[in-house]
């Protein structure tokens, strides 16, 4: 109907003009009861109406004296006279959408019987009256069980405001056939008003509210009216409605049991939104029969247990367990299981049954308190998904998020995470959004919530259809989760289910929602079940007997208690900890060897060719084609290889070994300071060319992916996350713009990253490069706040670990592995380092700025081999070096140096470069390489290397910030080990302690800057802090 976007405006605007001219507004729609304005609660409270019958609604009686007047006055009316009479003399000269409206109207309503009084105007008001209930017929549609306030019904949803009265009732009218789908399509162009309005009600207005007219696509819209404008309503065989009511009866009597045994326990229950289960088992069934094979499920605690219990079916005996205060393996001593984590976080797996006789993998990822953090991650790993089971179409594998109407409308991540929705490096194909909506935010009213009318207003930007439907009503419920499974396998975009319901207890179950809800509260306390509601319903209709039903709850409450009794003597065995990809890594307590991480010389010859060289018909830009030039001469000669070649060898050397390598966030194509150019832009044609994708014969055009993100951090690294997760065998890296930016992204770095392992046994190797150091930018861009990674580390400063090589498990014992290097060859060895191991870990970098193009920050090409007798071979081979010794060549031991100044990052070079000019080579210069774990082992070798050199700690940052107060104890730990002394023997060099991470004058950075290089290699001894 694309005459509607011509004449609907302009017919609209003159119907409301026409009418308050005539004094017809705001009547009433329905005889059965004068309208309800909302209270001065507020208009956004509630989706509540009390609109009961599905009759046609009867219009008021409208006098004939107002209606003298064409509906369509003004310009508007004489717009259509004129397009009529041109229509008249030549149908061509008006556009075809204008053609069919005349050939319907104009060329039939003369000579159809009983509809020779029908106007062109009566036929405009009809069809927009249709477009009316496709758009707003949600906002008369009965959604909330509690009934607690109705909603203003639009005018527009009145017949009157179209100019019909309760006489028009029974009238025929030709609505003609139309190219488009729902009722309109139907082969039936004669119909009264009287049926027309209750197919609209019956479609529009029932226990589902549909929102989809906001869709800019036809088709879309189209397939939703064929679904929706049905001749009849959807209806269930006996069969399906005792599965259904099987289904809610285990939902409703899980909450009861645990209310029985628990009284006082935590559990955020279910309790008035029992229908999500049934739901959630029917949405995942037709999506198996539609081609899901694995679904991966994110959700915050409100229900997870029964999610857990009823739909993934993580043992019940195990739920029971915990709810008794669980317990740690006890059969398998001194195997790692972490700190745990309280049961409504925890995640399972499972392979599901469904209806249809397949079988469906479900995985619920575990989640912290941080309602909404859980999304990026369970797109991420749906991604990955896809990604590993060559599920190029996206139809395998789906994500499905549960949210709280709360923190769905409120939660930014929410916002972000839809955004990524439909970006090519980060699409899965949609993933169906279930609002579990409780109509209150812990205490907060939505009117305090958000601004918005629905609190999935947000998803309308995606262009996201939005089912609300009644959490009282179970069918409803079922088929809106259908349908959100046949859209997504469809059109393979995101769709939101909001199901409206309530919390029949508080926030959680010993909280007294009568505090600040005392009116919902009242109401609640009186209100029946879901269960009993469907019961009763069921025993009405004869579908079920009193026998039926009773079977059916003995039969639940029977396996409820054998798994009560169960959970008794129930001893965990050792968690699920690892998928199938993951089957051969090594848990924190078993020994890992290191492995080697350097590359033959003849492979990395190759790859660097093949790296460097651009297609002969591709115009780079005259830079970009320098910079490779200059790559080309680097791997051809070996020498002065810089931090970009460098990133570069690592990823292709570990392509070429066969593992996926994925590098994402905002500008890392080219790079925040132009030092990667990993995509290559022809600048005749605009094409692009990645010469990482080209590294193998063959090479998967997904094997190596590099991509721009949107400007989000929060779910992009949350994304990645749930990337990396997935499968050991991948190289997975999150790039902020600037390191500080990362802030953006703390609950991801503090309730995923840091504690992961240790809450859930989840074990990830994602990588994070944070560009950090001090070269006069300001506050913003100097520091990547290399402190806060720090101190969430959980090593003991004050125990040494075993630091034999060939016992050593400090990294694996660790949390994190903090670095800030400093060459390109030991950046590329710290990137292999994360693959060629037995277990994974997460790896921050303070990745360099200006030593991008630095001239003294450069690699030769054996540095990065395994040749022995080269410069990168050790005792153990090439590998990422986690302590540089002072670049001259000294020995065992060195009695004439005064001082050893050790430090991390690029201010090594400043301290290298004054020490040249001032000639202070009784100073020994060690960097410190890999902060987190500390390297007890090599400072100690130094400490002993230097026996009479004051030991100072020289850093860039304030005194407050960077790695001091991490390095301090357990620099004094490796003093004192070795007869060193204490605390007051360890001297510091850097800036004071400060606000601001750093000033924004250029002239003082500088000044500053220079007094710490002087200060570290002042002749007399330093003494600050002491």
């Amino acid at each position: 109907m694309a005459w509607f976007r011509a004449g609907a405006s302009i017919a609209k605007n003159a119907i409301k003009r026409t009418l308050s001219q005539r004094g017809v507004g705001g009547s009433s729609y329905l005889v059965s009861r004068a309208r309800l304005l909302p209270s001065t609660h507020g208009r956004r409270n509630f989706h509540t109406t009390v609109f009961k019958n599905q009759a046609a609604p009867v219009p008021r009686a409208v006098p004939l004296s107002k209606l003298t007047d064409s509906f369509l006055d003004g310009t508007s009316s004489v717009y259509l006279e004129e397009l009529q009479r041109a229509w008249e003399a030549d149908p061509n000269s008006v556009d075809e959408s204008w053609d069919n409206f005349f050939r319907n109207f104009v060329g039939q309503a003369s000579t159809s019987p009983g509809i020779s009084g029908q106007t062109i105007q009566e036929s405009m008001r009809l069809l927009l009256m249709v477009r009316a209930y496709q758009v707003n017929g949600h906002m008369k549609s009965n959604l909330d069980p509690l009934n607690l306030e109705a909603r203003q019904i639009p005018d527009d949803l009145d017949p009157a405001f179209y100019g019909f009265s309760e006489a028009d009732l029974d009238r025929e009218f030709f609505l003609g056939v139309w190219r488009m789908a729902g009722f309109l399509s139907e082969n039936r162009p004669v119909q009264t008003l009287r049926s027309i309005l209750t197919r609209l009600e019956q479609a529009y207005c029932g226990s589902i509210g549909y929102e989809y007219m906001h869709i800019s696509d036809r088709e879309k819209c189209n397939w939703l009216r064929d679904k929706i404008e049905t001749p009849t309503p959807v209806q269930f065989t006996r069969e399906r409605r005792e599965a259904i009511f099987d289904r809610l009866a285990w939902s409703s009597l899980f909450e009861n049991f645990l209310a029985t045994k628990w009284t006082s326990a935590k559990r955020f229950g279910l309790e008035g939104g029992e229908t999500l289960i049934p739901g959630m088992k029917e949405m995942f069934d037709r999506a198996s029969d539609l081609g899901v094979e694995s679904i991966v499920i994110g959700m915050a605690h409100r229900g997870r247990l029964n999610v857990l219990g009823n739909v993934v079916r993580k043992p019940l005996r195990q739920i029971f367990c915990e709810f008794s205060g669980g317990l740690s393996p006890e059969d398998e001593v001194g195997l790692y299981t972490g700190t745990g984590d309280v049961k409504y976080h925890l995640g399972t797996s499972y392979d599901r049954p469904t209806r249809g006789g397949k079988r469906i993998h479900l995985s619920l990822v575990a989640n912290p308190s941080h309602l909404e953090a859980v999304d990026p991650v369970v797109v991420g790993k749906t991604r990955a998904k896809q990604y590993y089971s060559n599920d190029t179409d996206r139809t395998k594998n789906m994500g499905i998020l549960l949210h709280g109407d709360g923190s769905f409308a409120g939660q930014g991540v929410v916002y972000e995470t839809l955004h990524l929705s439909a970006l090519p490096n980060y699409t899965t194909g949609g993933t169906i959004h279930i609002v579990l909506n409780n109509q209150v935010a812990f205490t907060t009213d939505p009117t305090c919530g958000r601004s918005s009318q629905y609190c999935t207003d947000v998803a309308k930007a995606l262009d996201a259809p939005i089912f609300h439907v009644n959490g009282d009503d179970v069918e409803a419920v079922v088929h809106a989760c259908e349908l959100a499974a046949e859209w997504r396998q469809t059109f393979h975009s995101d769709v939101v289910v909001d199901l409206v319901c309530y919390r029949r207890f508080g926030h959680n179950e010993i909280d007294e929602p009568s505090f600040t809800q005392p009116k919902m509260y009242k109401v609640i306390r009186s209100h029946p079940s879901t269960l009993e509601i469907y019961q009763k319903k069921l025993l009405e209709t004869g579908e079920l007997t009193k026998d039926d039903i009773d079977k059916i709850h003995t039969k639940v409450t029977s396996i409820l208690n054998e798994e009560f009794q169960a959970s008794k003597d129930y001893i965990p065995k050792r968690r699920d900890w690892l998928s199938a990809y993951w089957l051969g890594f090594k848990s924190p307590e078993q020994l890992s060897r290191v492995r080697n991480t350097g590359v033959k010389p003849e492979i990395l010859k190759t790859v660097g060719k093949a790296i460097t060289t651009i297609p002969e018909n591709f115009t780079p830009h005259k830079a970009v084609k320098r910079i490779y030039e200059q790559r080309a001469q680097m791997i051809e000669t070996g020498e002065d290889i810089d931090w970009g070649f460098g990133e570069a060898l690592a990823f292709a050397t570990l392509l070429v070994e066969g593992n996926h390598v994925r590098l994402s966030g905002q500008d890392v194509e080219r790079g925040t300071f132009s030092h990667r150019h990993s995509v290559v832009h022809d600048q005749t044609t605009g094409e692009k060319y990645c010469p990482l994708d080209n590294v193998i014969m063959n090479q998967d055009e997904e094997m190596f992916t590099v991509s721009n993100s949107s400007l989000s951090e929060f779910a992009v690294l949350g994304f990645e996350l749930g990337y990396s997760m997935e499968n050991p065998n991948s190289l997975i890296i999150w790039e902020a713009q600037f390191g500080d930016f990362a802030n953006g992204a703390h609950v991801i770095f503090d309730n995923f990253l840091a504690s992961g392992e240790s809450k859930w046994l989840r074990q990830t190797g994602l990588v994070v490069l944070l560009p950090h150091g001090y070269d006069g930018q300001g506050p913003e861009h100097s520091s990547a706040r290399l402190e806060r990674f720090l101190q969430m580390a959980d090593d003991n400063p004050y125990i040494i670990p075993e630091m034999d090589p060939t016992l050593r498990k400090q990294i694996q014992e660790c949390n994190l592995q903090i670095v800030n290097v400093t060459t390109p060859a030991n950046f590329f060895h710290v990137l292999r380092r994360q693959i060629h191991r037995e277990f994974r870990k997460p790896l921050i970098v303070m990745s360099p700025k200006n030593l991008l193009r630095s001239k003294a920050c450069r690699s030769n090409l054996s540095e990065f081999d395994d040749v022995k007798g080269h410069p990168g071979f050790d005792k153990q081979g090439t590998r990422f070096k986690r302590l540089i010794k002072d670049r001259n060549a000294h020995s065992d031991v060195e009695e004439g140096i005064r001082r050893l100044v050790l430090c991390s990052g690029k201010v090594y070079y400043e301290l290298d470069d004054h020490r040249s000019k001032v000639d202070a080579s009784d100073v020994a210069i060690c960097r410190v390489e890999q902060l987190c774990p500390f390297p007890y082992d090599l400072v100690q070798r130094e400490l002993k290397r230097y026996p009479n050199a004051e030991v100072v700690w020289c850093q860039e940052e304030p005194m407050n910030m960077g790695g001091y107060t991490y390095i301090l104890p357990r620099l004094v730990s490796s003093m004192k080990a070795v007869g060193r002394g204490g605390f007051d023997d360890v001297k510091y060099v850097g800036r004071a302690p400060s606000a601001a991470t750093a000033t924004g004058f250029l002239k003082v950075h500088q000044k500053e800057q220079a007094e710490i290089a002087e200060k570290a290699l002042q002749r007399e001894p330093v003494n600050y802090p002491f």
